[in-house]
């Protein structure tokens, strides 16, 4: 059932502050539309989230959004590079970028303002079908209704997590930011692709004592060129362990249990990081009744215009990858906002 309430109104409202989300707002703008950012964390707070040393696969070109050319000095950007040109891009383009404020449901609406009242000095000359209810962290609520919504929500609010005992221990951490913390601990990093290898790899030189556990027989195809060299190297001299073709049964307060070819051991640890990957955030999405793909994650939209099947809802960003997240990447959903501005002119010019 519609609401019809009094709010603010604004063309477009982008949920989600990551370089997609950006790309998103900044194309809305040049098509003439009024644009409000929100994210419940930082500024690109996924990237923020990165290792603190991590240096991009993608080259600085690709990374780049809104007509702004990202410029460093070597071949392939570091997180510190990307953060810096991701504030210098919001700031650029003035962006009503409002952090820290979780948008927490999306309700179809249509908004009356009271007799003789004004409009807001941004208000929509497109009818409103959306309304946004956000709460900041200070606890105040706040609703804006928009004619379109995109949900750019990225991929790192919900890990994939292992489902075995003792699993919400403590030492277990799913992802890392600074191997730093792991100086002179047993660590058990489990994963085998590129975030558990530099996480290995990071540890490994700040003096821990590091075993990987992966379910697969090696490590994955697809770690980067550039970094499979130090890591078979090491696995080779045994400086960093391995059980391959393993799982974890069960994480204690000393060690972490693994099923493999040999059977059941007790790998010693006094810190523990899952580098499983994560769940695409779609609990808003599902909330208004967009339909997920069982199988793929994918949400129901037109990959052409990135419109869901509910009128003025839109995805942008690796959201729309499903369970895949190495399908859609900065590089290519970019993009997304382009298509998203042309399909809102064009229907409502």
């Amino acid at each position: 059932m519609a609401a019809s309430v009094d709010a603010s109104r604004v063309d477009v409202a982008v949920i989600g502050a990551g370089p997609c989300g950006l790309a998103a707002a900044i194309a809305a703008r040049a098509a003439g539309l009024s644009c409000v950012v929100y994210d419940r964390g930082a500024l690109v707070s996924g990237l923020a989230g990165y290792p603190t040393d991590m240096t991009f696969f993608s080259t600085a070109e690709r990374l780049a959004i809104g007509g702004v050319p990202f410029l460093v000095a070597e071949a392939k950007p570091t997180k510190r590079d990307a953060l810096a040109y991701y504030r210098g891009v919001a700031s650029h383009h003035a962006l009503d970028v409002r952090l820290y404020e979780t948008v927490e449901a999306l309700r179809p609406v249509r908004v009356d303002l009271r007799a003789g009242e004004p409009e807001p000095a941004a208000a929509s000359a497109r009818p409103p079908q959306w309304l946004v209810q956000s709460v900041t962290r200070a606890g105040v609520r706040h609703e804006l209704a928009a004619h379109a919504v995109v949900v750019a929500t990225g991929y790192f609010g919900r890990p994939n997590r292992l489902g075995v005992p003792g699993e919400s221990l403590p030492h277990v951490r799913h992802g890392y930011v600074d191997a730093h913390e792991a100086w002179g601990q047993r660590v058990v990093i489990v994963g085998g692709a590129n975030s558990a290898v530099d996480a290995a790899l990071a540890m490994h030189r700040v003096g821990a004592q590091v075993t990987l556990v992966h379910f697969a027989e090696g490590l994955d195809a697809n770690v980067k060129p550039w970094v499979r060299p130090g890591i078979e190297a090491r696995l080779k001299e045994g400086v960093i362990g391995a059980h391959f073709g393993s799982r974890v049964v069960e994480i204690t307060t000393t060690a972490v249990v693994v099923e493999g070819p040999g059977g059941r051991t007790a790998v010693p640890a006094s810190q523990v990081y899952t580098m499983t990957g994560y769940l695409p955030e779609t609990g808003l999405l599902e909330a208004v009744g967009v339909p997920i793909d069982a199988t793929t994650g994918i949400p129901a939209h037109d990959p052409d215009t990135m419109a869901t099947p509910l009128a003025g809802l839109y995805l942008a960003g690796v959201i729309a990858s499903g369970n895949q997240a190495n399908r859609i990447f900065i590089e290519n959903g970019r993009d997304h906002g382009t298509a998203i501005a042309r399909h809102l002119t064009r229907t409502h010019p």
